[in-house]
């Protein structure tokens, strides 16, 4: 299925540029691009100064668990072997407590500090994400949620579900752009947008100028 493209105002991820350069040269191996990359993901999405990821939330990532089971792999596998050759390069830090590394962190002064407060002064952040599933493959709605109105929630999820069996998909996808667009980035603004749709309907799949103007709005005046 071909990308549709990035819809407009879609968030971004600030990445170090020697990803873009060196370092994109010199890594080879997949799973540590992919590692590489959700850490950078992971630690942008947590909040303070000292930020890093713990393994358990690696190891319970949906979309890094997804990409790496990719041809049959075992994926947890995939995901300790991928972080080990990120450390093994330098580009990725681990903190060790016990006999195995509990805590990842990018190589920056930043994440240095962050590592050496230790776990009791450098707690993560519980950012709502839901644990894997397996191979079993989630609508195209939780990931469009995810990539432009935030953190799947265990209760957003449930509320996604709902949706889903109210609503047809191209609504719920529509919708959330619509939110994107409107740069009212919450469930609560896209599910005000799908209970206008079903009172109102919608005319060629789109939602009416008028409606999105003084309806949305409004709606969020009160």
């Amino acid at each position: 299925m071909a990308f549709s493209g990035f819809p407009r105002g879609v968030r971004s991820t600030p990445v170090p540029n020697p990803l873009f350069g060196e370092l994109l040269e010199q890594i080879e191996d997949l799973a540590e691009l992919r590692c590489t990359l959700r850490l950078v993901w992971l630690l942008h999405r947590k909040k303070g100064s000292r930020r890093w990821v713990s393994e358990r939330e690696l190891m319970s990532d949906r979309a890094l668990l997804k990409a790496s089971s990719a041809g049959g792999r075992n994926a947890e596998a995939e995901v300790r072997r991928g972080l080990q050759l990120a450390v093994q390069r330098g580009t990725v830090l681990p903190s060790r407590e016990g006999s195995s590394p509990e805590r990842y962190t990018l190589n920056t002064e930043e994440g240095r500090r962050a590592l050496e407060a230790g776990p009791d002064d450098a707690r993560p952040v519980d950012n709502g994400t839901t644990p894997w599933e397996g191979t079993r493959e989630r609508p195209n709605i939780y990931g469009l949620y995810e990539d432009n109105i935030g953190m799947l929630s265990p209760m957003i999820a449930e509320e996604l579900k709902d949706a889903e069996e109210r609503y047809p998909q191209p609504w719920i996808e529509e919708a959330i752009r619509e939110a994107v667009r409107a740069n009212r980035r919450s469930w609560r603004y896209v599910s005000a947008i799908l209970e206008r749709w079903e009172r109102e309907g919608r005319r060629d799949g789109e939602p009416g100028r008028h409606s999105q103007k003084t309806g949305y709005q409004e709606y969020f005046r009160r």
